[in-house]
């Protein structure tokens, strides 16, 4: 069986759109995308090392309440709106959340994403 990880500062975007943030599948922790979003105001800024750092947060607060971190990443899907114009900027940030050994990573462009604004969804896979 199955557990639902639900940061409380992600109860209200799990009570209004119906996504768990995570889920821990045996001895996995299969976190759903993270978007570089103020979960307070909905807000993405419009730096994108910033949102690129705020992606990263909310799901080191959905690694956290699963009781992991970003050092049991196994696999990252990254989807990106102007991938070429903000691969640079996004590596930089990347690297002061995982560090090595490194996970599988995929990264794949997209025309948007599912917030007004966003540039960048980080899906991943941790081991338990």
């Amino acid at each position: 069986m199955s557990q639902r990880i639900v940061p409380e500062s992600m109860k209200s975007w799990y009570e209004s759109l119906h996504f768990a943030p995570a889920v821990i599948d045996g001895n996995h922790v299969r976190c759903s995308g993270m978007i570089g979003v103020d979960l307070g105001s909905g807000v993405c800024p419009k730096d994108p090392a910033e949102q690129f750092d705020l992606a990263f947060k909310n799901l080191g607060d959905v690694l956290n309440a699963a009781e992991t971190s970003f050092s049991d990443v196994l696999e990252m899907t990254t989807f990106h709106v102007g991938l070429q114009t903000h691969l640079e900027i996004f590596l930089e940030i990347k690297d002061q959340y995982l560090t090595e050994p490194y996970p599988a990573w995929t990264a794949i462009g997209v025309s948007e994403l599912a917030i007004s604004d966003a540039i960048v969804e980080i899906r991943v896979t941790a081991t338990k």
